[in-house]
């Protein structure tokens, strides 16, 4: 019986209670999605917008000025994940346009484009990484600068493929909301390190708790304003399939190229998950307002759109996973090593 039972055991072993709360508020999401939308009764657009500020608050409170300073420092990290978010994907996203142009639409291909084009998320980057354990400080300038650069490359990348003359980004208002939401609760963080930083570092399961938390409340979110906007019905499950086939191999084939690159190169693991992990993302908060700029009066602009989206959805629930594994590194070392 023993016997059995043992590969269920090893599967537990794998998988904790954060990954089924994930899974969870998931299914909540596609059965209710009224009630999670960003504008809902919850109003989880505020909600989740006070967990991120709070996240980077009590990163701020918690790093030291030394390990900042190093993890800014650390040009090796920096240049792998903008290579992989501004050149190795934008390849990728080429090569697919060429190789498919008689399998899809257009228009869907030229979303696909668009998705390799745009910046890594920030939240969501810093969030997991830090519920990996990996390197916080590092996550916090690639995330940042990545948005930054995005602004200006996104938009220039895309010229290459469409002519997309007039278009122009909104750079202050973007600057703005990047300072008042993230590096402001950073910076008030670093200022509030003399009075609760020693109480943080010996309760850092509080940190480790409400990241977790808000990536949840992301999860959920997401997922509930993707289904009340009908993206699940909208399209015909060809095409929703088609575009989810598409997401998975580009998502699996970068976390595998990151993972091995990360790892010949010599990257620590703390390193490593943060190459991972920000060399994988792409943003949802910077994609959509880019795309009724870059394609304002675009007729086919939700097909546009619908790569990014689904992508979004698969890099939550799977890179979720990915930092529940990281976190929990030695115990599943052990457990294997046990097996």
């Amino acid at each position: 019986m023993s016997f059995l039972l043992n590969p269920f055991k090893k599967l537990y072993d794998l998988i904790d209670g954060f990954v089924l709360i994930m899974l969870a508020a998931i299914a909540v999401a596609l059965a209710a999605p009224e009630l999670g939308t960003g504008d809902g009764p919850l109003h989880l657009g505020l909600v989740t917008s006070l967990g991120v500020a709070l996240v980077f608050f009590l990163h701020g409170a918690a790093l030291s000025r030394d390990k900042l300073v190093a993890g800014a420092k650390h040009w090796r990290l920096h240049t792998f994940v903008q290579v992989f978010t501004y050149v190795v994907f934008p390849l990728i996203g080429a090569a697919l346009m060429f190789a498919l142009h008689d399998q899809l639409p257009a228009d869907l291909l030229l979303g696909v484009f668009f998705l390799c084009a745009l910046p890594s998320t920030v939240s969501s980057s810093v969030a997991m990484t830090s519920m990996a354990r990996g390197n916080v400080p590092g996550a916090i300038f690639n995330a940042t600068i990545s948005g930054l650069i995005g602004m200006a490359l996104t938009p220039l990348l895309m010229g290459l493929v469409i002519s997309a003359s007039g278009a122009s980004m909104p750079l202050g208002k973007a600057l703005t909301g990047v300072a008042l939401q993230l590096l402001l609760p950073f910076a008030l963080g670093q200022l509030a390190r003399p009075v609760i930083g020693a109480w943080l570092g010996r309760h850092k399961a509080i940190t480790s708790k409400i990241d977790r938390g808000v990536i949840v409340l992301i999860v959920y979110s997401s997922f509930c304003d993707a289904t009340a906007e009908g993206l699940w019905h909208q399209y015909s499950w060809q095409t929703i399939a088609s575009v989810m086939a598409l997401a998975a191999v580009l998502l699996f084939a970068i976390l595998a190229t990151t993972t091995f690159v990360a790892r010949r190169l010599g990257f620590a693991i703390e390193d490593e998950i943060t190459a991972v992990f920000c060399g994988s993302k792409k943003s949802l908060a910077n994609g959509i307002p880019m795309a009724k700029i870059l394609f304002a009066g675009h007729p086919a602009l939700g097909l546009l759109v619908l790569p990014l989206m689904v992508y979004h959805q698969l890099q939550l629930i799977v890179c979720s996973v990915m930092a529940s594994r990281y976190a929990n590194r030695e115990q599943i070392e052990g457990a294997v090593a046990r097996a």
